[in-house]
């Protein structure tokens, strides 16, 4: 889909290379920054905000951004049907609101890389839900993604290689649940994909995780803790870089990408975040767990190969809003 078409030559042809360049960068990009999460939220940890908090954090402060630039830039696509909201709704807080806090309570507990990689377990859930929702079939290629993602996350969490348990089973059963309720996103937008954009659908998605969290949480309690300048910087960049110019520059690149290569693509952000947790957060990874790492990863590459193959559409993109 995006080699140079034949007949292209010359000067065409290189401009042409260079237009896919581009495409793959601003992908990778869009990737890069849900990746950089960690940078964001271990500062407002040490600001005394919780998990729950920074949920609500990141969901208000995107809602905000994201309204703003669709009165601005995309008023039209403000129309929804009300009994889609349903969607919408299930989507804000099944899915967004507690993927993000089993996501973020890992990453407190225990480290970055741990919670991405179990968070990555989330296109194998996708996989299992589809079956059972969408009766979408299973295959040998979905079988074996399986098996490498459950091995990898046994490496990641220490029951591999030596059979001694090394994170307590409150973390990895929290890790687990991140990427369930992380699949759920998919379940919830598949229905009105082909009624609404990405934009449209994640900006009412974070509407819902928003009023969500007003009403669970104590952030509003907390608002004086924004007065402290490096406290509203960090929030507004875990909504700004973490969400919204994530979201920009992802779909950005997939108008041109099939989807299973934007999801391939897509795995970059948790190499980042490995990276991020290593160079800035003091986390350390053994040799065995990078190669855990490296098995979630693969896993989800299998299925999104296969989603894209059987049917392309964005199905796999529609889950992958961090």
């Amino acid at each position: 889909m995006m080699g140079v078409p034949r007949g292209l030559t010359g000067v065409d042809a290189v401009k042409k290379r260079i237009l896919n360049l581009r495409v793959y960068l601003v992908t990778i990009a869009g990737a890069a920054c849900w990746g950089l999460i960690g940078l964001f939220i271990a500062p407002l940890y040490a600001h005394g905000f919780t998990p729950w908090d920074v949920v609500a954090i990141r969901g208000i402060f995107s809602f905000v951004i994201l309204i703003l630039i669709m009165t601005i830039f995309y008023r039209d696509q403000l129309r929804t049907r009300v009994k889609d909201h349903f969607y919408f709704g299930g989507a804000g807080i099944f899915s967004i609101a507690f993927f993000n806090y089993f996501y973020f309570e890992v990453f407190s507990q225990s480290s970055l890389s741990l919670a991405v990689t179990l968070l990555y377990t989330g296109p194998l859930f996708v996989t299992i839900l589809s079956r059972l929702f969408f009766k979408e079939s299973l295959t040998i290629r979905k079988g074996i993604a399986l098996a490498l993602a459950v091995i990898g996350c046994a490496f990641v969490v220490g029951l591999l290689p030596f059979g001694q348990e090394g994170i307590p089973m409150n973390i990895l059963l929290m890790g687990i649940l991140s990427g369930f309720c992380y699949a759920l996103y998919s379940i919830f937008s598949k229905p009105i994909t082909k009624r609404y954009s990405a934009l449209t659908i994640t900006m009412y998605t974070f509407l819902y995780t928003s009023i969500f969290m007003l009403l669970t949480s104590d952030i509003m309690k907390k608002t004086s803790q924004f007065q402290h300048l490096d406290v509203l910087v960090y929030a507004v960049l875990l909504a700004l870089v973490t969400t919204v110019a994530a979201y920009l520059l992802y779909s950005s690149g997939l108008k041109y990408l099939e989807a299973s290569k934007a999801s391939i693509l897509a795995t970059i952000e948790p190499i980042v975040a490995v990276l991020t947790g290593v160079l800035f957060l003091g986390e350390n990874l053994r040799p065995w767990q990078v190669l855990g790492i490296a098995l979630v990863l693969y896993s989800a590459i299998l299925v999104a190969k296969k989603r894209s193959r059987v049917k392309k559409t964005v199905d796999m993109k529609q889950y992958e809003i961090h």
